[in-house]
């Protein structure tokens, strides 16, 4: 496993990255401060700060598994936020 720090590093960059794409279709589309958009941007907050605070919990048995699941985690909510953004540039 990688250090904490690359952890808490991936999860700030893929959802930031997601939201800097909501912010580009917005763009794109003249669809500023959309309802759709916002609440994309919403659950990416929402899921960094759920990720970011189960890296912080110190009180898990299986450190290491726990932040393995924490990874796995980040990829599968990553991934149906990409989906989410992508059904609404179709």
């Amino acid at each position: 496993m990688a250090s904490i720090k690359d952890l808490k590093k991936d999860i700030n960059y893929v959802l930031g990255d997601i939201i800097e794409a909501v912010y580009l279709w917005e763009a794109a589309t003249n669809n500023l401060d959309s309802k759709e958009g916002s609440a994309l941007i919403d659950q990416a907050i929402e899921v960094f700060d759920g990720l970011i605070a189960r890296v912080n919990d110190k009180k898990a048995d299986n450190r290491s598994a726990h932040l393995k699941s924490v990874k796995n985690d980040l990829e599968t909510k990553a991934t149906e936020l990409v989906t989410a953004l992508n059904k609404l540039s179709a």
